[in-house]
């Protein structure tokens, strides 16, 4: 296929594809599925090799967030049957983290609800930061706690945070329909923040929120120019009590396209499947491991993920393995330099290009192979076929916040 050959070349090479290439990934039919897994996956080992890299939430205050994001569980007026509860302790926290690195993960993600730290918030983050660190030796912690205020990028980054993750979640042009309380320059103001502290950014998306293709490209090539070092990619679970509670948009087969897509336009980064995985990819999960080279490793903030242990077998079992605590994560242009989610020479006028209207320039084409022509039927419509799996859906009720044993 001429376009899956486009979109290998321009990968190994990190140039960034048109838009219009992008759109074909997710038009795809099933049979040229496996094909497009394989060209994907090419790009993927080109950069990360088999080295699956392993991540652990720890969900440090939950639920009783005064936003209303449609597609969260602890949201304003959610009647979602979550775990409630304030601020865990630093030395609870570590205790849970420690959880996560004892099955293998090299980096804690710090996640707390709510709009955003306040100052006090930010000193608590730190201590549980310190704590974590004088207990694990070579940890990487992530923090994930709303906006951030001018400073507080800093106070986490002189804490000892290496990252911070702020999902932009959905396109500038549907951010409205899902959240009034915030806007989407303000979860771009925060990752420009991070950024600028010299914190390793981590911003993703979210999949099956009822979006378009044109969203979900809009919002990978606006995540591509905010540079991240990391994409998590979220399939919603769709939580009874929530708004979004019967939008089961996807497959299996759409979210491997998705995973993909992102693959192709941000080669070089770390592609973390994140939320959702279990409930939507289900037995594809270890397909989508030629794609992504990260996960989480056992439960989510609000919801259970697999057992710990599957999915350390079934990285062992896809041919993959652990990346361990003393290797890099990142290809060596990233590492050293934060080159860029993909090569800003010879990418032609995209290369730092926002979204169409949607950022600070345009997406123009790059002069490149035109894609092949996408079937008629959009690749969404066959999605709406997929059986709501509400039997997949089990919300979290060990670990973080409880006296039960966490899995990891």
């Amino acid at each position: 296929m001429d376009l899956l050959n486009t979109l290998l070349d321009k990968g190994l090479r990190r140039e960034l594809p048109t838009r219009d290439e992008a759109l074909a990934v997710l038009a795809t039919s099933d049979d040229e599925l496996l094909d497009v897994v394989a060209a994907a996956g090419k790009v993927r080992r080109q950069w990360f090799g088999r080295r699956v890299k392993l991540n652990y939430l720890v969900n440090l205050k939950s639920g009783l967030c005064p936003e209303d994001c449609s597609y969260c569980s602890q949201r304003l007026g959610s009647k979602a049957e979550i775990l409630k509860y304030t601020w865990l302790k630093p030395d609870q926290a570590s205790e849970a983290a420690a959880a996560g690195l004892a099955g293998g993960a090299k980096r804690v993600c710090l996640v707390a609800s709510g709009r955003g730290p306040t100052d006090r918030d930010v000193d608590r983050v730190s201590d549980t930061i310190k704590a974590i660190k004088d207990q694990n030796q070579g940890v990487e912690v992530c923090a994930c706690l709303g906006l951030l205020s001018d400073g507080q990028a800093e106070r986490l980054r002189d804490a000892g945070a290496d990252a911070y993750n702020h999902n932009l979640n959905t396109s500038e042009g549907t951010y409205g329909d899902i959240t009034t309380t915030h806007t989407y320059a303000d979860r771009v103001d925060t990752v420009q923040k991070a950024h600028a502290a010299g914190l390793s950014a981590c911003s993703g998306l979210i999949a099956g929120m009822g979006e378009s293709d044109e969203d979900l490209v809009d919002v990978v090539y606006a995540l591509r120019a905010l540079d991240p070092d990391s994409v998590p990619v979220n399939f919603l679970i769709p939580f009874e009590g929530t708004p979004l509670a019967k939008e089961w948009n996807l497959t299996p087969q759409r979210c491997l396209r998705i995973l993909a897509m992102v693959r192709f336009v941000c080669p070089d980064v770390e592609v973390r499947i994140a939320g959702g995985r279990e409930v939507h990819l289900r037995t594809m999960q270890p397909l989508a491991l030629h794609l992504a080279n990260s996960i989480f490793l056992g439960d989510y903030l609000t919801s259970e993920g697999q057992a710990g242990k599957a999915d350390l077998d079934m990285i062992a079992d896809a041919g993959f393995e652990v990346e361990g605590t003393g290797e890099v994560t990142l290809p060596e242009h990233r590492a050293t330099a934060h080159a860029g989610c993909g090569s800003h020479a010879g990418a032609g006028a995209e290369a730092g290009a926002g979204c169409g209207s949607h950022g600070s320039g345009g997406c123009g084409p790059c002069g490149s192979t035109a894609p092949e022509a996408a079937p008629e039927e959009p690749a969404q419509e066959a999605a709406r076929g997929s059986e709501a799996r509400t039997d997949l859906v089990a919300v979290r009720r060990r670990g973080a916040g409880t006296d039960l044993a966490p899995n990891a």
